[in-house]
């Protein structure tokens, strides 16, 4: 996702929320405001918790499982969401391997996941 789209999305998502809480426009509070009202989180927080979530179920299967042999199609973008991820994991400093290895243990998944979307939520 771009940022645009994550800013567009969160903006929406701001919207509804202040609706439901009825927090119309003499009202100021600020977003981390209504996040802790509304007991939510970011929605790039949400995004990533739950990729990497599905990274570890998927990477815990064998490699000749078709949800890990997932391919480009012609014409698409180059950015996939494996070349993603891995762009993610370079900046936390972490290898495919050592998400391999993390996988085996759920507790140990677990705190590696949360390193790994803390840092960009």
């Amino acid at each position: 996702m771009t940022k645009a789209t994550l800013h567009k999305l969160q903006t929406y998502i701001n919207s509804c929320l202040r609706k439901i809480l009825r927090v119309y426009w003499p009202e100021k509070i600020t977003n981390e405001e209504l996040w802790r009202i509304a007991n939510q989180e970011p929605i790039a927080t949400q995004i990533l918790r739950r990729k990497w979530s599905w990274i570890g179920h998927t990477v815990g299967k064998l490699a000749s499982n078709i949800t890990r042999q997932a391919r480009r199609k012609r014409e698409r973008p180059r950015n996939t969401w494996r070349s993603d991820s891995k762009a993610e994991m370079q900046r936390s400093g972490r290898t495919w391997r050592d998400l391999e290895k993390a996988v085996q243990s759920r507790v140990c998944w677990g705190s590696v996941a949360d390193g790994l979307y803390s840092s960009w939520g």
